[in-house]
């Protein structure tokens, strides 16, 4: 069922609920008012013939001939007059005597002045007349056709009316309803257009304040990060492709060539060790990109547990002079530490030491000295690392780019690399809710800021 289709029920029905609740109280009001107006239609019937009978002398037998000729075209009053003993002073129709008054209903008038009931269709009023000193109980009784027959004709006026209304009701709501969703019809339509290779496609934003404007609103925000997601997958298919054909290709080559000619044994090693250099590099290529993978799960997907930084930056030093043993590496405590936790924090040590080892291994390597030096401060609730060279600096302009991926600055001649490792790092750090920050002076150094907060 469409939401169309629901609204439209829901309407029709919440709206044929009210209108029954009101024919409910209009034909209650109105057999109320029929059956009150009847029971004083009948008292005054009584009292009339009562008055005909004892105060202008008027015979039985008269009174007796125009009921019966009344009663021929309408439903005439039946009235029986008794006296306070239950004897029989008059009465309209005793062959017929619809109502046959017995004792126990003259004594409860006698009692209560007047008493009002139904006996089956017809309504029965009883009261006491006075006459010369003298009470009476007047007994009148009468079927109220014309009052039914209105009663009748309203209900099913009422009936006619409602359901009428409910198809009226229900045919608006669809209209209505098809009006208002007619917009997000708009919306289902332009979004099924949407593909791909046309992620450019925006949704007509309505300017509005209400819902559908904010839908509206939602879709393009995320088809905007959508489209920088698709580019920024292409751009890195792109990168990767570039970095893996470089290496692939000098191999291929040096390949080629040397199955060329009969080469010296020198020649084939030397072969060798440039085919060897360029699979390094692929090696490592592959490595950062399954750690740059890593580091784009979802937090929840992450093992964290208590972890020692100083211990991390530790295994991260020896990981990098065991590749590069001319690379040195100092680790300086800025002030004084009173507990471990405050040199530990939740994390993922793996990620954490592919880290720090891309931090240390920049500095080194862009420095003539091969020297990185880290100093750990620790505050009331955060530590941080700070990671020093004395190296070739990078320029004001790209210190903005160096942790897109794949971005290499001007000093790329300087030494080799993918520029996989400080987007990487960037990426750890935020996996950890940390900050990285960097700062850095041509010919002077590069000096690279990283917080967490501890236990």
């Amino acid at each position: 069922m469409t939401i169309r289709e629901k609204l439209s029920l829901l309407f029709t029905l919440i709206t044929a609920a009210i209108l029954m609740i009101f024919a409910a109280l209009v034909y209650y009001s109105a057999y109320q008012n029929r059956e009150t107006e009847f029971y004083n239609r009948l008292k005054k019937e009584g009292i009339t013939k009562a008055n005909l009978f004892f105060t202008a002398k008027v015979d039985s037998k008269t009174l007796q001939t125009i009921y019966k000729n009344n009663r021929e075209t309408i439903n005439e009053v039946e009235v029986a007059i008794y006296d306070t003993n239950f004897q029989l002073r008059y009465h309209d129709a005793l062959d017929i005597d619809f109502v046959k008054e017995t004792k126990q209903m003259i004594d409860e008038v006698k009692h209560k002045n007047e008493v009002r009931f139904y006996q089956k269709n017809w309504q029965v009023v009883g009261l006491l007349f006075s006459n010369e000193g003298e009470k009476y109980i007047v007994m009148a009784a009468a079927y109220d056709q014309f009052g039914y027959k209105k009663l009748e004709n309203l209900r099913n006026t009422i009936l006619i009316i409602f359901i009428a209304s409910i198809i009226l009701i229900y045919a608006a709501g669809r209209f209505f309803s098809k009006k208002a969703l007619s917009p997000v019809t708009v919306i289902v339509n332009k979004v099924k257009k949407i593909t791909a290779s046309n992620l450019d496609l925006r949704l007509n934003n309505t300017q509005g304040r209400d819902e559908l404007a904010e839908l509206s609103s939602t879709f393009n925000e995320m088809l905007d990060r959508l489209e920088k997601s698709f580019d920024a997958q292409k751009q890195f298919v792109s990168n990767i492709s570039h970095e893996l054909r470089t290496p692939l290709a000098s191999m291929i080559t040096e390949l080629e060539l040397s199955t060329n000619k009969e080469r010296s044994i020198t020649e084939y090693q030397s072969v060798i060790q440039n085919t060897l250099t360029d699979a390094q590099k692929l090696a490592r290529l592959a490595t950062s990109l399954l750690d740059f993978a890593k580091a784009s799960y979802d937090p929840s997907e992450i093992s964290f547990r208590e972890t020692r930084l100083d211990e991390v930056l530790l295994d991260a030093r020896h990981q990098v002079q065991r590749q590069n043993p001319t690379y040195l590496v100092d680790i300086i405590y800025e002030n004084e530490v009173e507990n471990d936790e405050e040199l530990s924090m939740n994390g993922n040590e793996y990620l954490l030491k592919v880290a720090f080892a891309n931090l240390i291994e920049n500095a080194c390597k862009f420095s003539d000295n091969k020297k990185c030096v880290i100093s750990i401060v620790v505050h009331p609730q955060q530590i941080k690392l700070c990671f020093v060279d004395e190296g070739i600096g990078i320029c004001e302009e790209e210190i903005a780019q160096i942790f897109t991926p794949f971005f290499r600055g001007t000093n790329k001649k300087y030494t080799d690399g993918n520029g996989i490792g400080l987007s990487l790092t960037q990426k750890i750090v935020k996996l950890h809710y940390g900050e990285i920050s960097v700062s850095s002076l041509i010919g002077k150094g590069t000096k690279f800021i990283v917080t967490f907060e501890h236990l």
